[in-house]
């Protein structure tokens, strides 16, 4: 048996002296020189008692080293599970117990309150740095540089990404080696990308848009990446005269408009600009194009899912729509009641199917039920319609989950730390749009009647438990949430009441 995912992705690159990671700061490391490190970290994952199958979180900063561990646990078998950098102990805590992981790598600055955690949950944990220091990095100095590939199958799990819901309790989605390599291999030809191509990557790669879009795609087409450790318009700008495509979220392009150095001059050797994670404002694909020349090219993904539909390379890229569904991905409009197809043009709930479709939460059999059908199709909680021209439009959320700069944030899971805090009788968390992130966290607080709380107070407690991206950008008192005849929060009418509240002309 052999291992798809790892031989059409890495291994098809042995020996090749061709970049794969440019680095800002000079130098660049080579296909071979990349699968020689990825290998000796694979000795060290099987010599710390790792099977095919277990599971490996990492809660490490973004570099080569980190890049390499997850081409390392996809030679060894072993199902990568990335955590996002913010995450505090207890929320890693959490992850780490539910998936049972057998091994944490975390920072080596995160080792003294993460080893409690790992140790609490039976994990083993090792220490990588961002600067190639930590007890990973140790022990993989001293490995052999060649590794005897894992078998594995291509519904054999590949990764497991956390994603939630609005009742707080976070679900891993299963993603197989199908699921991970039909989606990469579909967008390359689909995107055109080459072995000519240098992709400027300045996303996180600890969630699906930097790890399995970016990243997979330009394994599979060959090119190189100029590796960012984190999104800075000024270095974009510096390096964009060496790249031929970017992908991004909605802030990448706000940021970069707001820069007077970015130019038409300086994106002159660049094929493609693409966005996800987040809606991109109408205003900001107009502006994009009068300064550069360029037409952003908006997809639309999940978790679960991977992407599901694309403007078109070469025909109109259309402003406020996702494109069309892949070429593998069937999509259809269902009634959120009966979950029958409706008519084109009218509202529903998104659902999905093709090879891309994960293949269920974790653990989790009665939310995986709720969730994807009996037929293939995943109901993605999305509300959209399809136009008479075919583009997909992006209408909703049918629950209340808030996207900022491309990050889920979960209301939830914030209302009931507010709630908690002295002098709140109650909360409720909403998004509203901002010019940057796409959307931002707002709270609503109703003070108890003996008076309103510290908002400091409220933000330093926050601040202590959350990562900061989940934190709200202000915090706003009421006498009363708005209510409908069942005693429901509605939360549609404080999203309306408050919608321009980060306007640009408001700050």
């Amino acid at each position: 048996m052999s291992n798809p995912l790892y031989d059409r992705f890495f291994g098809c690159h042995a020996g090749r002296d061709a970049p794969f990671l440019i680095l800002p700061g000079g130098g660049a490391i080579s296909y071979a020189e990349f699968l020689a490190h990825a290998a000796r970290i694979a000795h060290v994952l099987v010599g710390a008692g790792l099977a095919p199958g277990d599971r490996l979180a990492a809660q490490v900063e973004k570099s080569p080293d980190a890049l390499a561990l997850y081409a390392a646990c996809v030679q060894a078998g072993v199902v990568f599970l990335p955590l996002n950098t913010a995450y505090t102990a207890p929320e890693a805590r959490y992850f780490i117990e539910d998936s049972g992981a057998r091994l944490l790598v975390c920072d080596p600055r995160a080792e003294a309150e993460l080893r409690e955690v790992a140790e609490g949950q039976g994990a083993t944990l090792m220490t990588l740095g961002s600067d190639g220091s930590g007890s990973l990095a140790d022990a993989a100095a001293q490995a052999p540089n060649v590794f005897v590939t894992a078998p594995r199958d291509e519904d054999d799990l590949a990764a497991l990404l956390y994603t939630s819901g609005t009742t707080g309790r976070s679900k891993g989605a299963m993603l197989s080696q199908r699921n991970l390599m039909s989606n990469a291999e579909t967008l390359t030809g689909l995107w055109r990308f080459t072995a000519r191509d240098v992709l400027l990557h300045a996303l996180p790669i600890f969630h699906t848009h930097g790890l399995f879009v970016a990243t997979n795609v330009m394994l599979r087409a060959g090119g190189a990446m100029i590796f960012l450790p984190k999104f800075d318009a000024g270095e974009l700008i510096r390096l964009m005269p060496g790249a031929t495509a970017l992908m991004g979220v909605p802030t990448f392009y706000t940021r970069l408009l707001d820069e007077v150095k970015f130019t038409r001059d300086i994106a002159e050797n660049m094929r493609l600009f693409i966005s996800g994670s987040a809606p991109l404002l109408a205003e900001t694909h107009q502006r994009f194009e009068e300064r550069t020349g360029h037409r952003i090219l908006e997809r639309y993904g999940m978790t679960e899912t991977n992407m599901n539909t694309s403007n078109p390379y070469g025909g109109e890229r259309r402003a406020g729509t996702v494109g069309f569904p892949l070429p593998d991905v069937e999509l259809k409009i269902t009634d959120p009641e009966t979950g029958a197809e409706i008519a084109k043009g009218d509202t529903g709930i998104i659902e999905v199917r093709g090879p891309n479709v994960f293949q269920g939460y974790w653990q989790m059999p009665e939310k995986t039920a709720d969730e994807l059908r009996e037929d293939g199709f995943f109901i993605t909680g999305d509300l959209g319609r399809i136009d008479g021209d075919g583009y997909v439009h992006i209408v909703g959320r049918a629950k209340d989950l808030i996207i900022s700069g491309g990050y889920n944030i979960y209301p939830k899971e914030i209302e009931q730390l507010l709630d908690d805090q002295p002098g709140v009788l109650e909360s409720a968390v909403i998004g509203v749009p901002h010019p940057d992130f796409g959307e931002t966290v707002l709270a609503i607080i109703v003070p108890q009647a003996d008076g309103a709380p510290d908002e400091a107070a409220l933000m330093q407690a926050v601040a202590a438990r959350l990562a900061r991206f989940k934190h709200p950008r202000r915090i706003i008192p009421l006498t009363a949430l708005p209510r409908n005849t069942m005693g429901k929060v509605q939360k549609n009418v404080l999203r309306e009441r408050y919608k321009d509240v980060f306007a640009r002309s408001a700050e």
